[in-house]
């Protein structure tokens, strides 16, 4: 196989690993090809956690089993060597004796982490490594971020006018944006694991935080709710989703505390410095509950606050063809609130449009 080849059958792995967006977590999403003489002769990916691995799925979907040892199985991520809910993906591919195996990146989780593609070259298969690999590491950078930095990967969405506003000096935010860009926010929702928001934007706008303009899960929907101030009748505490409210440890002799458990709301307490709730305190929480990646939809106040502390890895920044004029609301500079400039770089990704609705996409440099 050449190297284009190589990058070829990789990309499929990439389209088909994506299929797993949303159903996998928090398993990375990966997609296997199995080639022979040049052609497919099989492929799958990753479907649901629990289930078969990519390999696997691959590997039974060839028709002739007698082209293994004439072949290659293509995967986005290092093969996993060790029992965990499924067995290792390594003894199949050495049971069917594939002679070839090529990654696209390695798995960082603690019990592979080099230990797949070892346990391939041992048995005499040879294995190249790093084809694609800044596009494979991207496609599980939730999955990579969590078992190398212990924190879920956290985006920031934000809808906003031409001239920088996320609400008017009124207050009023909804519908910024036009059908086409809230519906790409519903499809964003259905593959993050969670959505915070403060109780300020639920006092605001009493956003349900659902998946409801495409298919696809519910994530977790997740309330910073400092002294417990939103109103037990809010949209976001219905039984749609499920619902995780953190309060300051300070609120945690509340009568309230009781009512929300009675709607089905878990209750979580953690400290607050400077009247605001321990923001990386909440994320650590949230990593233990095995939530990979977190899109924040909270005000400008809750996305300075992400800012300036240095916890967001991405912002998807949507602009509408308004203008709003006059005192409107800033996305970033809330009641005189001030970022360190110098310490927040982009780097943006190709711009995109929905409807008459701009999608800047950028990750930010640490």
């Amino acid at each position: 196989m050449s190297k284009s080849d190589d990058v070829l059958y990789m990309r499929r792995c990439l389209e088909l690993a994506a299929h797993g967006a949303g159903s996998v977590n928090p398993n990375p999403m990966v997609g296997s090809v199995i080639v022979s003489n040049g052609e497919i002769i099989g492929e799958g990916f990753h479907q649901k956690f629990g289930g078969p691995h990519a390999e696997v799925n691959a590997v039974a979907s060839v028709a002739n089993e007698a082209l293994f040892p004439h072949s290659t199985l293509y995967v986005n991520l290092e093969p996993c060597s060790h029992f965990g809910k499924t067995p290792p993906c390594t003894d199949l591919i050495i049971e069917k004796g594939i002679p070839r195996v090529v990654i696209g990146c390695r798995d960082p989780h603690d019990a592979v982490a080099g230990k797949g593609t070892a346990k391939l070259i041992a048995t005499g298969i040879a294995v190249t490594e790093g084809v694609l690999e800044a596009e494979c590491k991207k496609l599980n950078e939730a999955f990579i971020k969590s078992h190398t930095a212990g924190l879920p990967f956290v985006a920031l969405k934000l809808a906003e006018t031409l001239d920088g506003k996320i609400a008017t000096s009124h207050g009023a935010s909804k519908w910024i944006t036009g059908e086409p860009a809230r519906g790409e926010v519903h499809r964003l929702r259905s593959i993050y694991d969670a959505v915070i928001i403060s109780e300020a934007t639920i006092r605001a706008d009493d956003a349900l935080l659902t998946v409801r303009h495409c298919s696809g899960r519910n994530p977790l929907r997740v309330v910073l709710d400092r002294q417990l101030n939103a109103p037990l009748t809010a949209k976001i505490f219905g039984s749609e989703a499920e619902t995780l409210l953190f309060a300051s440890s300070l609120s945690s002799g509340s009568p309230k505390v009781e009512q929300l458990r009675q709607i089905g709301v878990t209750v979580l307490f953690v400290n607050e410095h400077a009247e605001k709730l321990d923001l990386l305190e909440v994320l650590l929480e949230l990593h233990k509950r095995h939530i990979l990646s977190v899109m924040v939809e909270g005000g400008s106040r809750l996305s300075a606050s992400f800012i300036r502390e240095n916890l967001v890895d991405k912002i998807y920044m949507f602009i509408a063809p308004k203008l709003f004029g006059g005192d409107g609301l800033s996305a970033f500079a809330p009641l005189g609130i001030t970022l360190p400039l110098d310490a927040v770089n982009l780097q943006f990704e190709a711009p995109r449009f929905f409807g008459n609705d701009l999608l800047l996409e950028a990750y930010l440099r640490k």
